[in-house]
């Protein structure tokens, strides 16, 4: 490890919020009170015990964690090579990772006093788990939705409406989850006496992001654990998607100060990394920049305007990344690879057939960085895929481009 970095790379934020360069709190005086009493309360939070036992409980009866660890036995033979688990977080209540978040964020408000929640979404998982967690303890839900999103996730959109929320269609910019994200930003500038942002991801001004990673870590938490019972080691490598990256921070996080471990991230590589940028592959194809609150890689322009990413899936289509992933690609602890929509889908169908898991669109980016390095790893490599989330909402989107008929 460089002389010039900490001992451990699970040390940060400092006290402004930054990992290296990323990260801090980039947003307006009205704003700024919100943030600083939320970082107060959440520092509080972690060293209360009655929140934690609060949280526990929900996780344990409310979520259905912890999720199983599954040997994916007949896709690792198919592939050769490395040994394939998946840390199967999809069989959560509401079918992904979000709503071990949100529980943490809600319970948050309340104690603050909030009775209105907002939220952005992409592929619909953040809002679908806010709508939840609002219904269960009757708080007021509002979701901003990119109206292209609002589209090609229509059962996600149904089900937050079943669960009382009000979905906001978002039409400016290429309305996918940026353009969501500025509106619910305006939305609680506006509205600041009532109102609690859900970020659904590792992005965001201080102290989103660190809190956002802290209650996802519980999926990295139980990997290693469950990987020291079933092989009796940690994994050689694990493998998570990103958007903003929350459920790959999740994972990653807790295995960050194990040198063993190699851990990639696996961006939106979209229609291919190149000068079109019809891709999300932020660290690949951006650079740094301030977007949402934040410091971090950025799709933008030569002057600094923002880019409208592109992936067919929803949840990975965001033209920026959490500041930690930014800071972790620069020290080199991890590495951050990209897919494209193609590889995505062929992986998408091979989850289906062989272990009869029918994943979401962005897991499968994962998936399919997976099937491309399994097979030239030795029988002994352990692999721990995050399957973040499961298909149902992405079935009307994978069948219009394999060229089926719904209708039949």
């Amino acid at each position: 490890m460089p002389e010039d970095l900490p001992n451990s790379y699970m040390t940060g934020p400092d006290e402004a919020g930054r990992f290296g360069i990323f990260g801090g709190r980039f947003v307006s005086e009205t704003l700024m009170p919100l943030i600083l009493e939320l970082e107060e309360r959440y520092e509080f939070a972690k060293t209360d015990p009655s929140f934690w036992a609060e949280m526990q409980d929900l996780w344990t009866h409310y979520v259905g964690r912890p999720s199983p660890l599954y040997h994916a036995e007949r896709l690792t033979q198919h592939l050769g090579g490395a040994k394939i688990y998946m840390k199967r977080d999809e069989l959560n209540h509401t079918g992904a990772h979000k709503i071990n978040n949100v529980l943490g964020q809600i319970i948050l408000a309340r104690r603050m006093g909030k009775t209105r929640i907002i939220a952005e979404t992409g592929a619909g998982q953040h809002g679908v788990a806010t709508a939840t967690v609002c219904a269960k303890f009757g708080l007021k839900c509002v979701v901003y939705m990119g109206a292209h999103d609002v589209e090609r996730q229509a059962p996600n959109v149904f089900r937050m409406k079943l669960l009382g929320a009000e979905v906001i269609p978002v039409t400016s910019g290429r309305g996918t989850l940026k353009d969501a994200m500025n509106d619910a930003l305006r939305d609680w500038v506006t509205n600041v006496r009532d109102t609690f942002y859900c970020i659904g991801t590792v992005a965001g001004p201080h102290p989103y992001p660190a809190m956002v990673r802290d209650f996802q870590s519980i999926i990295g938490k139980e990997a290693k654990a469950q990987m020291q019972e079933r092989e009796g080691r940690l994994p050689d490598t694990i493998i998570a998607a990103i958007g903003g990256g929350s459920n790959a921070m999740g994972l990653f996080f807790p295995f960050l100060d194990d040198p063993s471990v190699n851990i990639i991230g696996v961006e939106a590589g979209g229609k291919g990394v190149d000068d079109r940028m019809e891709h999300c592959a932020s660290l690949t194809g951006g650079r740094p920049g301030v977007l949402h609150g934040n410091r971090t890689y950025l799709l933008q322009d030569a002057d600094g305007q923002i880019l409208e990413g592109y992936s067919i899936s929803a949840g990975l289509d965001y033209p920026g990344i959490g500041p930690e992933h930014s800071w972790l690609h620069e020290v080199g602890r991890a590495t951050y690879v990209s897919i494209t929509d193609a590889e995505a889908l062929e992986a998408f169908q091979l989850c289906c057939q062989l272990e009869g898991i029918i994943p979401a669109l962005e897991p499968a980016h994962a998936l399919a960085h997976v099937m491309k390095i399994a097979p030239a790893l030795p029988a002994d490599h352990l692999i721990v895929m995050n399957m973040c989330g499961r298909g149902d909402k992405d079935i009307f989107t994978v069948a219009r481009h394999l060229g089926f008929d719904m209708k039949i």
